[in-house]
C-alpha cells in the first residue's frame, strides 16, 4: 500500500472528487428514490477545507449541483447533516428538522433492516439506519435505543465501566455469546492484555480486593495473559459464594469482557437529530484512507490497513496506459461514464459495490412499500365505486 503523504492531500483530492467520487450511487442514496419531496434539496451538506475552515449550511438542488460545488470546494471531510422542513436561502436550509439520523442498531431488538456499516478512515465504525420509521424517530426515541445498546458507561476517571444486573437481558447474554468465540485469540493473545504487571493491575482494579492478592502471586509465576486469564475465571468462581457484596462468577469475567471488547458508542452522534455525521467515501485527513462500506457478509476478512489511501487509488489511476486514455477521448464518452470506469479501475470498485448492493435492497423494500400503498388506494377506489353503484340502484 502507497505511505500517505498529507503534504499531497489537496492535489489528490482535486483528482479524487473529479474522477472517483461514486456521486451517481450517492445521490440514489440520499435522495430515497424521490418518495418525498424535496429530501435530497433539503439536507444540510458540511464541508471542511484546509486549516479546519468549516462550511456549515449548504444544500443543493441536484447531483450535479452537489458535483460542481465539491469539485470546486474539494473538501477535506465531508459531514451529513439533518433534513431540514424547508429551504429559504440559496445553499441553506433552515426550519424545523425532520428526520435525518442514522442510529446504532440491533436488528431483532428493534426490527431495522437497512443498516449501513461504514469505516471511518481510523479508528472508528458508522451504522445508518436508513429504515423510513428511524429516520422519523424523535430525540427522546434515540436516547432510549442508544441507552439500551450502552454496557460500557463512564470516561477515562472511571476504572469499572460495566456493571451486570444478576438477571442477564437476552441483549447482553446474546453479546457475551459473540465476545467469547473471539475473546481468546483477539484480547489474550493477539492483544495480549494481561502481557505484564502494568497491563494486568488494570485488569486487577475490576475484581474484588479479596481475591487481589491471590491473583497477584498467580500472575507473577505465569507465562501468557492465557493462563493468567484461567487464574482470573478460577478465583472468580471460588470467591463466588464467599461474598455478598461483589458479584464474583461468570458477572465478574463478563464485566471484564464486555468493557474490552464491547464497542463504545457515540451517544451524542446517535441521538441527535441535527447532529452531523461523517460522510461515506470522505477522505480521512490523517490517515488517508476512504471512509468506505463494509460487506457484513465477509466481516472477519475486513482489515482497516488494507482499506485503500486516496493516495493509492490516485496512483492506480496514473498507472493507466497513455494509449487508453487517447482511446476514451477519441471515442467522445460522456463524463460520467469515464469516471464510472475509472473507479472500477482502482481498489475503490468492491466498496462501492457493496453500496450498491446496500441501494438494491433499499430499493426493493422501497417499491414493495409503495406497491402495499397503492394496493390499499385501489381497494379504496373500488370499495367507493361499488357503494356509487349500490346508491345509483337505489334510487332508481
Amino acid at each position: 500500500m502507497e505511505t500517505f503523504d498529507p503534504t499531497e492531500l489537496p492535489e489528490l483530492l482535486k483528482l479524487y472528487y473529479r474522477r472517483l467520487f461514486p456521486y451517481s450511487q450517492y445521490y440514489r442514496w440520499l435522495n430515497y428514490g424521490g418518495v418525498i419531496k424535496n429530501y435530497f434539496q433539503h439536507r444540510e451538506f458540511s464541508f471542511t477545507l484546509k486549516d479546519d475552515i468549516y462550511i456549515r449550511y449548504q444544500s443543493f438542488n441536484s447531483q450535479s449541483d452537489l458535483e460542481k460545488e465539491m469539485q470546486k470546494m474539494n473538501p477535506y471531510k465531508i459531514d451529513i447533516g439533518a433534513v431540514y422542513s424547508h429551504r429559504n436561502l440559496p445553499g441553506m436550509a433552515l426550519g424545523l428538522t425532520l428526520n435525518p439520523r442514522p442510529v446504532s442498531h440491533h436488528q431483532k431488538d428493534f426490527g431495522f433492516k437497512h443498516r449501513l456499516w461504514v469505516y471511518s478512515g481510523r479508528r472508528g465504525v458508522h451504522c445508518w439506519v436508513c429504515d423510513e420509521s428511524v429516520r422519523k424517530l424523535s430525540s427522546a426515541v434515540r436516547s432510549g435505543i442508544v441507552e439500551y445498546l450502552s454496557l460500557v458507561k463512564g470516561g477515562q476517571d472511571v476504572k469499572k465501566k460495566v456493571h451486570l444486573s444478576e438477571k442477564i437481558h437476552p441483549f447482553i447474554r446474546k453479546s457475551i455469546n459473540i465476545i467469547n468465540k473471539y475473546f481468546e485469540e483477539y484480547a489474550l493473545v493477539n492483544q495480549d492484555i494481561l502481557e505484564n504487571k502494568e497491563s494486568w493491575d488494570k485488569i486487577l482494579a475490576l475484581v474484588p480486593e479479596t481475591i487481589h492478592d491471590e491473583l497477584q502471586q498467580n500472575f507473577q509465576k505465569s507465562h501468557s495473559s492465557l493462563q493468567r486469564w484461567e487464574h482470573l475465571k478460577k478465583a472468580a468462581s471460588k470467591c463466588q459464594n464467599n461474598i455478598k457484596n461483589d458479584k464474583c462468577g461468570p458477572w465478574l469475567e463478563w464485566e471484564i469482557m464486555l468493557q474490552y471488547c464491547f464497542p463504545r458508542l457515540d451517544i451524542n452522534v446517535s441521538k441527535g437529530i441535527n447532529h452531523l455525521l461523517k460522510s461515506p467515501f470522505s477522505v480521512h485527513p490523517k490517515t488517508g484512507r476512504i471512509s468506505v462500506p463494509i460487506d457484513l457478509h465477509k466481516l472477519d476478512e475486513f482489515d482497516p490497513f488494507t482499506v485503500p489511501t486516496i493516495s493509492f487509488i490516485c496512483h492506480e489511476l496514473d498507472a493507466i496506459s497513455t494509449n487508453e486514455d487517447k482511446k476514451e477521448e477519441n471515442e467522445a464518452e460522456s463524463d460520467i461514464k469515464h469516471r464510472t470506469r475509472d473507479y472500477k479501475k482502482t481498489s475503490l470498485a468492491p466498496y462501492v459495490k457493496v453500496f450498491e448492493y446496500f441501494l438494491e435492497n433499499l430499493d426493493k423494500s422501497r417499491k414493495g412499500e409503495l406497491l402495499k400503498k397503492s394496493g390499499k388506494t385501489l381497494c379504496l377506489s373500488l370499495l367507493s365505486s361499488v357503494i356509487l353503484v349500490l346508491v345509483e340502484i337505489r334510487n332508481f
